[in-house]
């Protein structure tokens, strides 16, 4: 009964590690798209908006953060929270997506952590930021840059999420994405 337990709570940290990372993947996709048909280079050169920031060690026991900066397209774009992106929810015609690993909150004094929780970033209707809970269970995210960027303006990122039940269970998940949009 016991490795039963287990086995199901590795199968609910695997789902949940994966419905994660292919948020971050979405997200490092779109990083620094601009619309053909906008007359605004929101990332020049000389831009105090990149179209990706990393800070290392800087969350819950020493997580990477990670930032997100793109315009909008002619289609339905979605925020990591699934909320549709229209200009409302830019800031300075900049869609932001983040993601941060942030000690759990409401967890009552002496009880037991399982863990920290992932953070999605986004901007609300007024383009303020906004901080929203994915998920819990969280020890660590890492993200390393892979190289330099390519001629053709790509650049590769391993993502990995350490998971945890709080007990017994420790795993890792990793992946690999690389952007597209790059200026």
């Amino acid at each position: 009964m016991a490795k039963q337990i287990q086995y199901e709570k590795t199968q609910a940290l695997a789902t949940e590690a994966e419905r994660a990372l292919e948020l971050i993947g979405r997200a490092i996709r779109m990083a620094g798209y601009q619309n053909i048909k906008s007359n605004n280079s929101s990332f020049g050169r000389n831009s105090s908006h990149p179209p990706i920031e990393i800070q290392k060690g800087n969350g819950y026991q020493r997580s990477d953060s990670l930032v997100i900066r793109h315009q909008l397209s002619d289609g339905i774009d979605f925020d990591c929270l699934g909320n549709v992106l229209t200009s409302e929810r830019t800031k300075n015609d900049l869609a932001l997506q983040g993601f941060l690993v942030n000690q759990q909150a409401g967890v009552a004094k002496g009880a037991k952590v399982n863990g920290g929780s992932l953070m999605c970033q986004s901007l609300d209707r007024q383009g303020r930021i906004q901080n929203t809970t994915l998920m819990n269970g969280i020890n660590a995210l890492r993200i390393e840059g892979l190289g330099a960027q390519s001629s053709l303006g790509q650049r590769s990122f391993r993502i990995t999420l350490e998971m945890t039940d709080g007990a017994i269970i420790q795993k890792a998940f990793e992946r690999t994405f690389t952007t597209r949009n790059l200026p």
